[in-house]
């Protein structure tokens, strides 16, 4: 499932739901670049990409796991 998550400005707390999803987590970039965020290498480029002023505006996710759709809907809902 494609979502889009707006305003993340506590990273820790980002990685922690991706971490306890289940199935694989995608970002998708504005050029197109896709990086698995399960890999703790790919969370550390892909987000020192498009990190400025402390908070990240936008991003693109795709999730491949049904249930791992709650558990970032819940970050999204407690962030």
């Amino acid at each position: 499932m494609k979502m889009k998550i707006m305003n993340i400005t506590n990273i820790d707390k980002f990685f922690g739901a991706i971490d306890q999803c289940e199935g694989k987590v995608e970002l998708i970039t504005k050029n197109g670049d896709v990086y698995n965020l399960k890999s703790k290498l790919s969370q550390f480029v892909s987000f020192t990409k498009i990190y400025f002023e402390g908070t990240i505006p936008v991003v693109e996710l795709v999730t491949h796991n049904p249930s791992d759709v709650k558990k970032i809907v819940n970050y999204m809902s407690d962030n």
